[in-house]
């Protein structure tokens, strides 16, 4: 696989700060104010943890980033080529902006126990802001005119929305994998009702995910030929995305309509057992499934796309 470094930092940050976005996001919009500094969903100790993360990824992702743009090795990058990128090019711009949007991050992740509603607003904005200039280490970045102004606004969007939907399942992963008897049903309930709250937010981000995947298509692609599709890794690799997404869609069309309705049935009837366990199981899916496709995505960005070879 070519670019190998790249792509594996690339894909470890996409998922490191789209976590940290999606699940602030998720304590602000799926719990209440009195929920969210409790033991239910603790978000102080991963927030820190993602943004230190977040940090040592970007700054090894410029390193292997310049040292695929000189051809030369990641213990061989030359210090002068190093700065000549970062401060003349709108990828090092871009880069720069991220390192300090995560090092707020950083700093609003060790004030949530002192000033919890302003630190974790801040928490949401910087990482947004830091997913927001991966934008200009992908295509959308080297799309000019107006048209790369749209792909990149609309990239933007994808990668949010993406994060939303990322973030809810890892939140959902931690307070329904969680051991049984450590579960009052009180955290059941409030499971379920976040459970239900997600629904309403997570239809509307498939929905953003879906309109800005065609419009960054489009901008990149134009309408290839569905031979170049097969014919070129970058198709291919780019077909195996879109079956990897409609299967997340139908997992999460089973947790909607059949899982959630599912676990709400049965706390009424005092036997959560089986249906949580049910719900283990598709977020096991929709992890795994979510995982491959930020390799793919991670790849992709890599690659020339289709209309490159005409």
């Amino acid at each position: 696989m070519d670019n190998l470094p790249v792509i594996a930092i690339r894909f470890a940050l996409y998922a490191d700060l789209m976590v940290l976005a999606g699940v602030t996001a998720f304590s602000l919009y799926a719990l209440k104010p009195e929920e969210r500094g409790t033991a239910l969903l603790p978000l102080a100790k991963p927030a820190f943890l993602l943004s230190l993360l977040g940090l040592l990824l970007s700054g090894g992702g410029m390193i292997a980033l310049v040292a695929a743009m000189t051809g030369t090795s990641l213990w061989a990058v030359d210090g002068s080529a190093f700065r000549e990128i970062v401060t003349q090019s709108a990828i090092g711009s871009a880069w720069v902006v991220r390192m300090a949007a995560v090092a707020i991050a950083l700093l609003a992740a060790l004030a949530l126990g002192r000033s919890p509603h302003l630190a974790r607003h801040c928490l949401l904005a910087s990482a947004v802001l830091a997913i927001a200039t991966l934008v200009w280490t992908g295509h959308a970045g080297a799309t000019e005119g107006w048209t790369g102004s749209l792909h990149r606004l609309s990239d933007i969007v994808h990668m949010l929305a993406a994060a939303v939907w990322i973030g809810g399942i890892a939140a959902f992963s931690w307070l329904l994998f969680q051991p049984l008897a450590h579960q009052s049903d009180a955290q059941i309930r409030i499971a379920h009702r976040a459970l239900e709250q997600f629904s309403r937010v997570g239809t509307l981000a498939v929905g953003l995910i879906v309109l800005t995947g065609i419009i960054n298509s489009l901008s990149l692609m134009g309408l290839p030929h569905p031979y170049a599709l097969f014919a070129s890794r970058y198709g291919q690799l780019l077909l195996i995305k879109l079956a990897l997404f409609a299967a997340m869609l139908m997992l999460a069309g089973l947790n909607r309509w059949r899982l959630t309705p599912a676990l709400g049935a049965a706390i009424a009837n005092g036997n959560p057992v089986p249906a949580l366990r049910g719900l283990r199981q598709s977020l096991v899916l929709e992890t795994s499934t979510v995982l491959t496709i930020l390799a793919v995505v991670a790849w992709l960005g890599t690659l020339e796309p289709i209309m490159a070879h005409g």
